[in-house]
């Protein structure tokens, strides 16, 4: 699943490809992708509305649309959005199509169809599943120092799941959960309420930079993740623990081991990052 850096490099591409244009009408060939209204009542809506900007909130993509619509997408596994010239035909896999102005299509792909769509008006936005309840994005201003110890000490919950809840940070999933903890000295099984606060410092300052770090290398390509412009990430190449089982840890040479936490495939080393008792 797309974590937050590759959601954030869809989100740059898309800007550049299809910020300003109008929507003509759409085209949904899997009416399962909508959450809540028919795919007509998706095309009525959206014809000849502007596509004005496109955020990010975690991991989901915020088309703002004029007139105060927002159409927020979570791509999921592998959903990904890409540009053609009108009149192409969509593939296998392109369950929507957004015909735009000056002779451009907007295809979503999903060979999972696991991704999912909603929109809504912008005062209805904080009642989307999921949305709402997004705990801050992984940057300096957003998480604090203060904030990440008060929920800490809130909670006995292990770390590593601790972290995969969207509701606690934004963002983070399986891939950059094993890299900070690993670059944090954190066993991925510690009880965050035995964190010390130079613990929670540490990892603090490791999520925020590998947010940013990743983002800067396109985001992370494991099985079939590509940018808008069809184009893999390049952070899998600088990935110390997630990927490399049985290579020996960058740091201390001992072989990375592969554990089930939360059930949850997670890589660590095991000199490093020693169990609490």
């Amino acid at each position: 699943m797309p974590e937050l850096p590759e959601v954030e490099t869809v989100r740059r591409g898309l800007t550049r490809l299809v910020k300003g244009r109008t929507v003509l009408s759409t085209e949904v060939r899997w009416p399962k992708i909508v959450n809540n209204m028919t795919p007509e009542e998706f095309d009525a809506t959206l014809a000849q509305r502007k596509i004005e900007k496109i955020d990010r909130r975690g991991k989901y993509l915020l088309f703002r649309f004029s007139g105060d619509y927002t159409m927020v997408s979570h791509l999921r596994m592998e959903g990904s959005y890409y540009t053609v010239p009108t009149g192409t035909t969509p593939g296998k896999h392109d369950l929507v199509t957004f015909h735009l102005d000056q002779d451009v299509d907007l295809f979503y792909r999903d060979t999972r169809k696991f991704g999912r769509m909603t929109l809504v008006k912008n005062e209805d936005l904080n009642q989307v599943p999921g949305l709402s309840a997004l705990g801050p994005e992984p940057n300096e201003t957003d998480l604090t120092f203060d904030y990440m110890k008060e929920i800490f000490r809130k909670s006995h919950a292990r770390i590593k799941p601790f972290l995969l809840d969207q509701s606690h940070i934004a963002g983070i999933g399986n891939i950059y959960a094993d890299e900070t903890l690993w670059q944090s000295k954190i066993h991925p099984k510690t009880h965050v309420d035995r964190l010390t606060d130079e613990q929670i410092s540490t990892l603090r300052e490791n999520i925020i930079n590998e947010m940013a770090r990743s983002i800067d290398h396109h985001g992370t390509t494991v099985h079939s993740f590509t940018n808008a412009f069809g184009q893999a990430g390049e952070f899998q190449n600088e990935l110390e623990v997630y990927g490399r089982v049985g290579e020996p840890c960058l740091r201390c040479g001992t072989p990375l081991e592969k554990i089930k936490v939360a059930q949850r495939g997670t890589t660590y080393c095991p000199h490093c990052q020693i169990e609490e008792d």
